[in-house]
């Protein structure tokens, strides 16, 4: 019995999650389609008010990163970068 609850906890935990990220796929397709400057102004406002403290920590501690590369290492990662991730492909906006 104790198997059964467990697993339906997991099984709605993992559904949260899902429902979650897909909300926020969601929110983001609507964010997109925004051509407003005040109401981006006013999203931009609403999200870093209700940022976290640990959404702040991600950004320090990525920035803990920043001006230790040579010259040279920081054009290599943009170069691979540019190769491999900045390819937009339209249909996939669709």
């Amino acid at each position: 019995m104790l198997k059964i609850e467990r697993s339906r906890k997991i099984s709605r935990l993992k559904f949260t999650i899902m429902y979650s990220e897909a909300k926020k796929l969601h929110i983001i397709e609507e964010v997109l389609k925004i051509n407003n400057d005040a109401a981006l102004s006013a999203l931009e406002n609403f999200v870093k008010k209700y940022r976290t403290d640990e959404d702040i920590k991600k950004d320090s501690v990525i920035r803990e990163f920043s001006g230790i590369w040579s010259k040279d290492e920081a054009e290599e990662m943009e170069r691979i970068i540019a190769e491999s991730c900045e390819t937009i492909h339209p249909d996939d906006w669709k």
